[in-house]
């Protein structure tokens, strides 16, 4: 009796796509005392519900440490500014719920959302880093990076 022939998977693989989709994402990057913040950003048109002024979107950042000593990320600080000129603040311990320690030569990576109520808007921000064991504490700048949707016409930012 003759096989059937397999149907080709449809199923994309979930990396590969993340990859696509963090190369093709728009990259905003600053330095600050030989760390490196990297911010790519993402529409997520699935959480996200014009008719009722939700628009969201991902970022996904990378941390990495240039200099010469280990450093620690103990809080943050964010301006978000939506289309409409409103900004809030917003500070936190860590990121993600974490306080990451990252030695010198790696990197942390993480990723975050933000909601607002306009199709457009920015975010920037700072990073407060030790190094731990000593009492020296910075401040790491986040770069501005845009939040556009589909859903305005044209980019503002």
């Amino acid at each position: 009796m003759p096989r059937k022939p397999v149907p080709p998977r449809l199923i994309a693989d979930p990396e590969s796509a993340l990859a696509e989709a963090m190369e093709a994402a728009p990259r905003y990057e600053c330095c600050t005392e030989n760390i490196t913040v990297c911010v790519r950003t993402f529409w997520l048109e699935d959480q996200s519900q014009p008719e009722d002024h939700r628009y969201a979107w991902a970022y996904h950042i990378r941390i990495e440490n240039g200099g010469d000593e280990t450093i620690q990320l103990v809080s943050r600080s964010w301006e978000i500014t939506d289309g409409a000129g409103q900004v809030e603040h917003v500070r936190g311990d860590g990121v993600v719920g974490e306080q990451p320690v990252i030695p010198t030569g790696e990197s942390f990576e993480y990723t975050s959302g933000a909601a607002l109520e306009t199709p457009s808007g920015f975010m920037r921000g700072t990073y407060q880093m030790i190094v731990p064991g000593k009492s020296r504490h910075f401040d790491v700048k986040i770069p501005a990076f845009s939040l556009d949707s589909p859903h305005h016409l044209g980019l503002v930012h």
